[in-house]
């Protein structure tokens, strides 16, 4: 059952919150920017049209403020065009005024603007906002001088109607290409994310049983997650069918011991050790078959575990048990070796092993664990008598009747678990004189 959103769902969202904070971002500063330009834009050229009053200002003799009927400026001539020029003679207290302010109320400076100084404000008025530019001079025509402050203005709202078409027409555009980017991002993420549907249609084909196993190529950023879901579930294959084939062996071997037990209740007299020896047989046939069903198997989920403590308990316990015998054994292993298996099989295979060579040597056991690239190699030998028949020890579905005497279930318990990590068991003779078994694990 799917909890919470999908991975393209978060993965949309996501994009679509970082697409959408960018957007706004960008649009808020090239908005600014325009807005900026265009500004400067209206003040150079109002700044345009105060040297084109400059130019065509003249004073008479009196020092009276003289100014053309025209201008080339066309709008400084048409009454409320918009653009309107002002200058103050500020000597006679007289303004002149440009054609287009007929009609029109614009609030000029009249003051307040020192000689050569540039003055661009945007001006409050009761007929709406202006932009306006004011210079002052202290303008000087033979014998005449008088100080003036020219001043043009403009309707702030010619301004305003080009700040606000250019503001449509960009969230306009930065809108459709935001949608745009977001279709091509539900395509990538399609696109990107089309392995892992295969991955899950191939994981339900499974479920289904109409595939054993996922048989996809896939990028390298999932394919250790095939290759370990491959392993799970051939681990649990393996482990199933060690249930059944166990299951198969037990009540295979347990026929005989139950027929034995049968035909002892004919025969009184025998029944009580007949009991005993059936009862210890099919003790060690369920016993046997039990440690081969819970073997671990080769996992690469195990963590590792360090070698040199597992032989050490094993060693330990050994001397209490072998104690009268007064076997030495021996260990030769770093500290830092470790290897990633169960423990409960680690613990298995050497056990197994190390006791069956305590119980034959006479005196000295010599274990050995040590790593060979990619593989972990153990080395047990005794000085004991040595096997006799290495080829039947290791059948690993012999009966329990059919064991080479004296070595029980042991070595093929080890030889099983060994299998199931896909590593080999050696039986051969060691330079102690005795039995040598050597145990081969590769990686999981």
């Amino acid at each position: 059952m799917s909890t919470g959103y999908s991975i393209r769902a978060r993965l949309l969202l996501a994009a679509g919150l970082v697409l959408l904070a960018f957007m706004a971002a960008a649009g808020a500063a090239v908005q600014r920017a325009h807005a900026d330009s265009v500004l400067t834009a209206h003040y150079a050229q109002l700044q345009s049209s105060v040297y084109l009053l400059l130019a065509r200002a003249e004073l008479d003799d009196t020092g009276a403020l003289v100014m053309p009927g025209s201008f080339a400026e066309p709008r400084l001539s048409l009454p409320e065009s918009g653009l309107y020029a002002s200058i103050v003679n500020l000597k006679r207290n007289e303004q002149w005024r440009s054609g287009s302010s007929l009609g029109a109320n614009p609030p000029f400076r009249r003051e307040g603007v020192a000689p050569g100084e540039w003055r661009d404000e945007t001006i409050a008025g009761r007929d709406g906002s202006w932009l306006a530019v004011s210079y002052g001079v202290k303008w000087a025509a033979g014998k005449a001088e008088a100080p003036l402050v020219l001043s043009v203005m403009e309707d702030r709202r010619e301004y305003d109607r080009e700040i606000a078409a250019f503001t449509r027409t960009l969230w306009l555009w930065l809108g459709g290409a935001g949608v745009l980017l977001l279709l091509a991002q539900l395509l990538l993420l399609r696109w990107g994310l089309a392995p892992l549907q295969r991955v899950a249609g191939e994981i339900r084909r499974i479920e289904a049983g109409e595939q054993s196993r996922i048989e996809g190529r896939y990028p390298g950023e999932i394919s250790g997650l095939t290759d370990s879901l491959n392993t799970l579930i051939q681990q649990e294959r393996e482990r199933q069918g060690r249930y059944k084939e166990a299951l198969s062996f037990l009540a295979h071997s347990l026929k005989t011991p139950l027929a034995v037990l049968r035909n002892a209740l004919h025969d009184p007299a025998d029944l009580p050790q007949t009991v005993q020896q059936q009862v210890v047989r099919m003790d060690a046939i369920v016993q046997h078959q039990l440690t081969r069903a819970a073997a671990g198997g080769a996992s690469k989920f195990a963590p590792p575990i360090p070698v040199a403590p597992v032989l050490a308990r094993i060693r330990d316990a050994l001397a209490k048990v072998y104690a009268d015998k007064g076997v030495a054994i021996t260990i030769d292993c770093t500290p830092d070796l470790s290897w990633r298996i169960e423990e409960g099989d680690l613990f298995e295979m050497l056990g197994n092993v190390m006791d069956n060579a305590a119980k034959w040597a006479v005196r000295r056991v010599s274990v050995r664990a040590w790593r060979e690239g990619a593989r972990l190699l153990l080395r047990v030998e005794d000085d004991g008598p040595g096997f006799t028949d290495t080829q039947t020890i290791l059948q690993m579905h012999v009966r329990l009747d059919e064991r080479v005497p004296g070595h029980g279930v042991g070595l093929t318990v080890v030889n099983e678990l060994v299998a199931s990590h896909h590593g080999e068991l050696q039986l051969s003779h060691g330079s102690l004189g005795g039995a040598l078994v050597m145990i081969v694990l590769p990686a999981a």
